[in-house]
């Protein structure tokens, strides 16, 4: 997850975020709106054919769009790579003020599809057809999707969270599994007493991480009601999370290496770096990226904050949308469904991607399948039972990619001086509120 932004990424994201709340007290085109009605004739979009401009990282979509245009020969689909995250959303939002070059299809990830489904900068689906695939995604997708009164997009994948062990490392020292946080804190003293070269994780501060398992302990800091937003990180999910991860902190216990870097690599390489509480897309990370590992790690589901729970969260995760911009939406729309649904997830999960719609996660080929990267586990089926057990009425905020590129300025503070976490948090808090405030949102805290 990222969680630095350049000073001209800030501002073309609250260029956005005034576009947005601008398009909004307007009143956008709201002639796409709305859930009743027949839906509109993608048959004969697709009967007439046209070109599709598809802005997207995800490598897997080029095996599905090489299988629509075989089916729909009449169809073209362009894929463009206009940068990962952040640098999409910057290039998307000067298509959308320009008001030209903005493609057909874009990806967004969960996270900051709020921030275009608020201002409608992004077409409802619902007139579509989208709402027939209501129950053919996991809950926490479909929830992320489905937000301000329509489904602004439809779910690509997911990253329901799972905790990876080093199964050697734990072994070698008498350690458990832990099922519950108090005990995981047990297992980081302990394998930091036996050998103080390990960590039972690394932390440096990412916003992606400590939401996600703010989410698991309950935490519901983010309400929002169209341009009225409630922002409190005082609540008792929040709690639970920091205290526990303060305790992690105080004792130095965990490593404080970046995610992602030369040495995050090396420490799960060489079981420096014993835990990862993350989401289901990691495997093929740790295949790639630590194959000198290969048989050591395991999975297992994530440790509760509360003992015989089974919630979990998700972590990552990106959709498919379409621009109100879009030259081609039926068209556009068409090929968004043909790839999240039916033969193109399947695809997309053959090609490593992790599945958000229940065919696929509950599929006997998929549950069965052994990883050998985990000594022949089969993993998907921790993975499966996380993303049934995902807890309901997460919402993120309208602005959240801004919130996040100010998280290591406020939170981060907790990793490299005094300031504890709930402190820390609090200044997040109010950052954030300040930010909405000065966007014209109506902030409460």
């Amino acid at each position: 997850m990222r969680t630095h932004s350049s000073r001209r990424l800030l501002s073309a994201l609250a260029v956005l975020a005034t576009l947005s709340l601008t398009a909004t007290a307007c009143g956008s085109d709201d002639s796409d709106a709305g859930t009743g009605g027949a839906p509109k004739d993608v048959a004969a979009a697709l009967e007439k054919g046209g070109k599709v401009t598809v802005w997207a990282w995800e490598p897997t979509l080029k095996k599905v769009a090489a299988d629509f245009e075989k089916k729909y020969p009449k169809v073209d689909i362009e894929l463009v790579n206009a940068g990962t995250g952040d640098k999409q959303y910057t290039a998307l939002q000067n298509a959308i003020a320009a008001g030209s070059g903005a493609p057909d299809v874009a990806q967004i990830e969960y996270y900051a599809l709020g921030q275009f489904a608020i201002g409608k900068t992004v077409e409802d689906l619902s007139p579509y057809g989208a709402l027939a695939h209501s129950k053919s995604f996991t809950p926490g997708p479909w929830q992320a999707v489905n937000q301000h009164e329509g489904v602004f997009a439809l779910p690509m994948d997911s990253g329901p969270m799972a905790f990876f062990y080093n199964k050697k490392v734990f072994d070698k020292h008498g350690v458990k599994v832990p099922t519950t946080w108090d005990e995981y804190v047990e297992a980081a003293r302990t394998l930091h007493k036996a050998d103080p070269k390990i960590f039972i994780t690394n932390d440096t501060g990412d916003a992606g991480a400590t939401t996600s398992l703010i989410w698991q302990a309950g935490g519901r800091p983010y309400h929002s009601r169209g341009t009225d937003i409630d922002i409190d990180f005082d609540d008792e999910g929040t709690k639970k999370y920091t205290a526990t991860w303060q305790k992690l902190l105080d004792e130095k216990l965990v490593a404080p290496i970046s995610s992602w870097s030369d040495a995050w690599y090396k420490g799960l390489a060489d079981g420096s770096l014993a835990t990862l509480s993350i989401g289901a897309w990691m495997p093929a990370n740790l295949t790639s990226g630590v194959a000198t590992a290969s048989g050591d790690w395991r999975v297992a589901p994530l440790p509760q904050w509360t003992e015989g729970d089974r919630t979990s969260a998700e972590n990552g995760g990106s959709s498919l949308a379409i621009p109100k911009a879009a030259e081609n939406k039926e068209l556009a729309y068409a090929f968004t469904e043909f790839a999240t649904t039916g033969t193109g997830a399947s695809t997309r999960v053959a090609e490593g991607a992790f599945p958000a719609t229940r065919a696929d996660l509950e599929s006997k080929a998929f549950l069965d399948k052994p990883f050998p990267y985990f000594g022949g586990q089969q993993a998907n089926r921790v993975f499966a039972e996380s993303a049934r057990n995902v807890g309901e009425d997460w919402t993120y905020l309208p602005f959240q990619v801004y919130a996040n590129s100010i998280f290591n300025d406020t939170v981060g503070k907790a990793y490299v001086s005094p300031t504890k976490l709930d402190d820390g948090l609090k200044a997040w808090q109010d950052a954030s509120v300040k930010y909405g405030d000065d966007q014209g949102f109506t902030v409460n805290k």
